[in-house]
């Protein structure tokens, strides 16, 4: 198997190799790949643009997926990082189902189906050796698989500020074309026109930069028209003032006309109520497969929360008596089946009698070791103490460890435990102390905080992140979040219309109980999106980051893991924050 290339020098330009229309061919492709990068490399990725697939049903059907699955299923390798947007066709869904499938959280720098080998699924922004990359994936359509939707092209708005490379499968599209007038990116690469075109340079209105734009035409046409370009542009973050205002001799204005409205994709249909439901209930997966889900089935969200977005149109049992007898710690499994899976490992009660709902079982000698094995608690050895901040009575603060950004704090409960929703009523005049003492010191940074809490029932010792972003990205916030929610097939709940910040809280308390696992936002503007989770639901458990990464283009750090540094690192952060936070601490 080829190694994949290596990252190139600070000082050199990463080499990026640009391929129109696969349409399948990919031994043709990555033989040309590989051809080029022995005669001209190394080549540090190439980006694919239009068609990847097939668009022939024959060869999905009996043939295994044609050449795409020799390299999904190993009997060929791809020479170089690859990354395609064209995912449809035929085969497409099914050679990509295992990879959409497999896919937790968010992947804007694409999902890997095989080594080498990414989908860059929907639309999202990612850096690539310093460049900034901005896709659109599928065609233009009336939505379903390979077709983009008014999400996707919301996400762009709402992610792409600054300039990059643009991957546009289709050429002239007015969608796109508009998405280009707003984020001028320094190219604009373009197939399934057939043709190869390199357009003079183009500037646009209020950019800095030139904009290039090459379209290519599909791999192994007839014509001989070139599939395949080179490029090297130097990071815009490298470049002097003079060189980015460059503009060669040939340069002309804009083809693209700024649209006085917003071009809207196609509505995408609806979908059959059966199907909404199914999509809606996944607590019980092999009864949906099968069919038999709805009938006499309680439903979770009714049955969890007290309410139910779909109403009367729900085909699940809204019922009250049942709602009762989970609040008293009554198993749902037990309630909706007659019987649980777990047996005596379950942590709720099997009982409808008064005796059997008992709250924890847990022995004081288990709580006991599990505190003193936290990393939270400030009494247990794990914990990181250098990373503290401010110390109340309640409520402690730290830095966090592999912060997002510099200044990432989290707000946790002296005592261990497992939300802060469920600390007593009297902490949260001191939580809120906290929050108007970081408001203070974030403001003076040109900052505000944004609040959120992951709680699960595989939580131990609760956190509440708070990230500092930017004031020009806070009118960016909800619409981010809410369209994270649809991608993973989620619609968050408004907790408090009014913007009602206290009151938020005091609702939030209300929905939290032993056995519901919950995520929540607070927006700048003071309102609280809430996402109850179903108990078979794979939500993911940095999902907060990842959205905030994506807002902030900072795709690379979603994960702390990689964000760590040395503890002289963090004991000079802790420093540097104490210096300026003391003024405003209300624990000093």
């Amino acid at each position: 198997m080829a190694a994949a290339a290596a990252s190139p020098s600070p000082a050199t330009p990463p080499r990026i190799l640009l391929a129109g229309d696969a349409n399948g061919r990919l031994h043709q492709l990555f033989k040309r790949v590989t051809s080029v990068n022995q005669s001209t490399g190394p080549f540090h990725a190439l980006l694919c643009v239009g068609q990847f697939f097939s668009p022939d049903a024959g060869d999905g059907d009996g043939g295994g997926g044609g050449e795409v699955a020799d390299y999904l299923e190993g009997r060929a390798a791809v020479p170089i990082p690859t990354y395609f947007t064209g995912d449809y066709g035929p085969a497409a869904p099914r050679l990509l189902a295992k990879a959409a499938s497999s896919a937790r959280g968010f992947s804007p720098g694409g999902i890997q189906i095989c080594p080498n080998l990414f989908w860059l699924r929907g639309s999202a922004r990612f850096t690539l050796h310093g460049l900034s990359v901005v896709y659109l994936s599928g065609r233009k359509g009336p939505g379903g698989p390979g077709c983009y939707s008014q999400d996707d092209v919301d996400a762009l708005r709402a992610l792409a500020e600054e300039p990059g490379i643009i991957s546009d499968p289709h050429g002239y599209d007015p969608v796109v074309a508009e998405l280009v007038a707003e984020i001028k990116p320094r190219y604009h690469i373009a197939g399934s026109k057939g043709v190869f075109y390199a357009r003079e340079p183009y500037v646009s209105d209020s950019a800095a930069h030139v904009t290039r734009f090459i379209g290519l035409a599909n791999v192994g046409n007839k014509e001989k028209q070139k599939f395949i370009h080179a490029i090297s542009p130097t990071p815009a973050s490298t470049m002097s003032s003079v060189d980015i205002h460059a503009r060669p001799p040939n340069t002309t204005l804009s083809p693209y006309i700024s649209p006085a409205k917003s071009v809207p994709v196609e509505e995408t249909p609806k979908r059959p109520a059966e199907d909404a439901d199914l999509q809606y209930w996944r607590y019980d997966v092999k009864k949906q497969r099968h069919g038999e889900a709805g009938g006499n089935r309680l439903c979770f969200k009714f049955t969890s929360s007290g309410s139910c977005p779909r109403g009367s149109k729900c085909n699940y049992r809204h019922d009250e008596e049942a709602r009762e007898h989970y609040n008293r710690n009554v198993c749902f499994d037990f309630l909706n089946k007659g019987k649980c899976e777990k047996g005596p490992e379950c942590r709720f009660a099997h009982s409808l009698s008064d005796e059997g709902a008992v709250r924890d079982t847990k022995p004081r000698s288990e709580r006991r070791r599990v505190e003193s094995s936290c990393w939270f608690c400030l009494s247990s050895p794990d914990v990181e103490s250098h990373l503290v901040i401010s110390i109340g009575e309640g409520y402690y603060c730290a830095l966090a460890k592999g912060p997002l950004v510099p200044n990432h704090v989290l707000v946790i409960p002296v005592e261990h435990c497992s939300s802060t929703l469920k600390m007593p009523v009297e902490a949260e005049a001191e939580l809120g102390r906290y929050k108007d003492a970081l408001a203070k010191y974030f403001e003076k940074q040109g900052k505000i905080a944004i609040y959120f809490e992951w709680v699960s029932q595989q939580s131990r010792h609760a956190n509440l992140q708070a990230v500092p972003v930017p004031l020009s990205k806070a009118s960016s916030v909800k619409k981010i979040f809410h369209l994270a929610a649809q991608r993973l097939g989620f619609e968050f709940s408004v907790v408090n219309p009014d913007g009602d910040a206290n009151r938020a809280r005091e609702l939030l308390r209300s929905e939290c109980d032993s056995k519901s696992s919950l995520f929540y936002v607070e927006l700048p503007e003071g309102s609280v999106l809430l996402h109850l989770v179903d108990s078979n639901e794979k939500f993911p458990a940095q999902f907060g980051r990842e959205v905030l990464a994506g807002l902030l283009s900072m795709a690379d750090r979603a994960d702390w893991r990689n964000c760590k540094v040395s503890k002289e690192e963090e004991i000079q952060m802790v420093d540097d924050f104490k210096q300026g936070f003391r003024e405003f601490d209300p624990a000093e």
